[in-house]
């Protein structure tokens, strides 16, 4: 493995969480054009997964309240299961 790659999975091995000191560190440590992509890769990469996180949440709310509206829209009253 050479350096490069070496470098590539430093920077895919932190936690995948906004955090702006590691994003202050890793913009700091992009002192070459290569680094600098690795850099934007991680952002990108990253800002679609907490996109994707997101939209399983509104997807869960959304169920969610459809279910509770099926069970409530029988006038409030449950039925026996």
């Amino acid at each position: 493995m050479d350096k490069q790659e070496t470098n590539k999975q430093d920077f895919g091995k932190q936690e995948a969480i906004y955090d702006y000191q590691r994003y202050k560190q890793l913009l700091a440590q992009a002192v070459d054009e290569t680094k600098r992509l690795e850099l934007i890769e991680i952002i990108v990469r990253e800002k679609a997964r907490d996109r994707l996180e997101a939209q399983r949440i509104a997807d869960r709310v959304a169920m969610t309240a459809r279910t509770v509206a099926r069970v409530l829209g029988s006038g409030g009253h449950r039925e026996s299961f």
